[in-house]
């Protein structure tokens, strides 16, 4: 390694640790439906000028948000596969055409995917770049694909958020088909864990989560971003065996399950510290599963917590990807659109939290396997329904899940019929 580059990646590392040493121990675990906890005492000068910094008009003078609604569009590893990356030329041909597709529909954000599988769009110092730009982890395609995104959107007005996924190194053995030299797996086997036919970061272990926060602090020294986003995945099981090690050797007295949630609240908050800090804090956001069940017992994400307390996010944005009017196979209704959204709006949340809705493009046409609404998502204007609905219970926004939804789909007069209904909204 360089010498240049060996000192840039310890810098970023040691901005990393003192960020973590900074956040201190996570408060316990609080109840799936959003108890409050108490923030930890070292974080309150962090807290206090967040809360002053997020609790801004929107749209107003440092502000952490566009102006007006947000609506965000979801561009993932899957859309990638989908562009050209041969050429600087070529990508700058694809993005603008989607950019300008985002915009003419009305979206102010999109939530870019710029490190799936612990690799990147971007040349980077910690990871290796992605597959996705020339099909083998690890070469270099030879301009900067992140920075021209960058450019390319803020010269169309929108803002643009760059969307990690932390600890996923590899979905299976063919996703990616072959990690780099570089990538964590082979430079740092001992932070690496399987699950389910994949190789995950160890979310226990603290070098880790110092790893993870200076990718973050690399991002926000070499672009122009209006936010960080994590999605969905945390713990990616919930077997005993795949941190019993760790566990054994805490010396915790907290349960296995409140453990692990510690663990992720101490990520979360070095990445919120990470995103705030220095003269331009950008915002930081979450986007959870729908069903927050799910979120507090089977990946040990307190959602709850980072709703009802300030330093853990700016916004959580749920993924309710279920119809209006769905229907379990029991016959709950609870995951009704209507239903799960006012559940959400229910949780307390700090006033300076802005809470979106994550809305299921990809269920035009085909639906969510629920007879019941099946009719719904083939009305040419269920996203535009949601959103308006989304917006007099008094949601902050939305952002749709996802690009190819609704500009590649198989349902393509259906999709051009919601394109159609979103863009004629208010």
């Amino acid at each position: 390694m360089p010498q240049f580059a060996f000192f840039r990646r310890a810098l970023f590392l040691g901005a990393a640790l003192c960020l973590l040493a900074g956040c201190g121990a996570s408060p316990a675990a609080s109840p799936a439906q959003g108890a409050v906890s108490s923030a930890p005492a070292s974080s309150a000068a962090v807290s206090e000028a967040a809360s002053e910094e997020a609790s801004s008009p929107a749209g107003a003078e440092g502000s952490l948000f566009p102006e007006g609604e947000y609506r965000a569009m979801w561009i993932s590893y899957l859309e990638w596969q989908n562009v050209d990356f041969s050429s600087q030329e070529s990508f700058g041909r694809d993005v603008e055409a989607m950019l300008d597709n985002c915009a003419n529909l009305g979206m102010n954000v999109v939530l870019a995917q710029v490190r799936p599988f612990g690799d990147a769009l971007y040349p980077s110092e910690l990871f290796p770049f992605s597959h996705l730009c020339t099909g083998t982890q690890g070469q270099d395609p030879g301009y900067d694909p992140l920075a021209l995104l960058v450019e390319l959107a803020h010269d169309k007005g929108l803002e643009i958020e760059a969307w990690i996924n932390p600890y996923r190194l590899q979905l299976s053995e063919t996703m990616p088909s072959a990690l780099a030299d570089s990538n964590l797996a082979n430079t740092h086997p001992e932070w690496v864990k399987q699950a389910n036919g994949g190789l995950y970061l160890n979310p226990a272990s603290e070098d880790v989560r110092a790893y993870i926060t200076a990718g973050v602090l690399e991002l926000l020294e070499n672009y122009s971003l209006d936010g960080i986003h994590l999605d969905d995945y945390f713990y990616p099981t919930t077997d005993p065996a795949f941190d019993e090690a760790e566990y054994a050797a805490s010396g915790t007295t907290l349960s296995l399950e409140d453990w692990r949630r510690q663990n992720v609240n101490e990520l979360v908050r070095a990445l919120y510290a990470a995103a705030h800090q220095g003269d331009e804090p950008v915002r930081f956001g979450i986007s959870p599963q729908g069903n927050n069940d799910n979120n507090y017992n089977g990946q040990y994400s307190d959602v709850g917590l980072w709703l009802s307390q300030p330093g853990y996010v700016d916004y959580v944005a749920p993924q309710l990807y279920w119809g209006n009017g769905h229907l379990l196979s029991s016959g709950s209704d609870r995951f009704a659109f209507e239903n799960i959204s006012a559940e959400w709006l229910a949780l307390d949340r700090a006033p300076e939290i802005r809470l979106f809705f994550g809305l299921g493009a990809y269920r035009i046409g085909e639906g969510d396997g629920c007879e019941a609404d099946l009719a719904f998502w083939q009305s040419g204007s269920a996203l535009a329904q949601q959103a308006s609905l989304a917006r007099e219970e008094g949601a902050d926004g939305f952002a749709l899940y996802r690009y190819d939804s609704l500009f590649a789909s198989s349902w393509a007069d259906l999709a051009a019929s919601e394109a159609s209904a979103l863009a004629q909204l208010p």
